[in-house]
């Protein structure tokens, strides 16, 4: 089945194929009078037999009047409820919860928290766990987390052993590309360069070289962080990627390449 379409494999139970090829069961579901399609999984990742049990469950759910996508978000939602206030901004609080939708759900939402194994885990980060290395690190963190919230709110007794090794899990192998480094012995040339040019972003440029700061702490720099006495830049902690104040020692040149208060 490659044309994009349903397929109806009887029972409610359909193969959508969409036209970028992806393939994905749904269950179709009716309760008083109403019509939902409900995701179970992507095919082949999930089997025609396992499919077709999913499409028992969440229909005995739906009998039972559980509503099985409240159900599969239940626990995630409520340590993210909890989480959220720590969270720097709303930006990574959303993601948090976006990524166990998108890559946990699907296979572990149809599930209580004290029904997940170490066999479920596994194959929810088997597929990304080599094509998104980086996001799946994240959201195996995400699971784990989750399923210790669970045992201190005695939905589960324990938590098996998830980590990579003991869910077996293909070693990541990932291609990092730093940015260039400047040669040390060119750094005096291209200062004296930068110098000679005019422009805050000049004088932001060389202030990052002589603190080596983030960007992003350099922009938002103001006035009142800096002790020019004591040649000190106190960068507070809703300003840092690790969200604890950070101290900076000024060098003369550091301070000559603040712009004027």
């Amino acid at each position: 089945m490659k044309e994009p379409g349903r397929y109806d494999d009887g029972a409610d139970l359909h193969l959508f194929v969409r036209p970028t090829g992806t393939k994905n069961w749904i269950v179709r579901v009716q309760k008083d009078g109403r019509r939902r399609d409900i995701g179970l999984g992507g095919y082949p990742k999930l089997s025609l037999a396992k499919a077709r049990q999913r499409a028992v469950d969440v229909q005995s759910q739906i009998e039972e009047g559980l509503d099985p996508v409240v159900e599969r978000k239940k626990a995630a939602e409520a340590r993210h409820g909890e989480l959220a206030p720590g969270f720097r901004n709303a930006k990574h609080a959303a993601q948090w919860l976006s990524s166990l939708e998108a890559y946990a759900f699907p296979s572990l939402g149809r599930l209580t928290a004290d029904k997940v194994t170490t066999a479920h885990v596994r194959d929810a980060l088997l597929p990304i766990w080599l094509e998104k290395p980086e996001t799946a690190r994240r959201v195996h963190q995400r699971i784990v987390d989750v399923l210790v919230w669970a045992v201190a709110k005695q939905y589960r007794t324990d938590v098996p052993l998830l980590s990579s090794k003991a869910l077996r899990l293909p070693r990541q192998v990932e291609a990092v590309a730093h940015h260039a480094a400047m040669a040390f012995d060119d750094v005096p040339a291209f200062l004296a360069d930068l110098r000679a040019r005019e422009g805050l972003s000049r004088l932001a440029l060389e202030a990052l070289i002589l603190t080596t700061a983030r960007s992003g702490e350099i922009r938002g720099a103001i006035w009142d962080e800096v002790d020019l006495e004591r040649c000190l830049w106190t960068v507070p902690a809703e300003r840092m990627k690790a969200g604890r104040e950070h101290v900076v020692p000024l060098s003369k040149a550091a301070v000559a390449a603040l712009p004027s208060p």
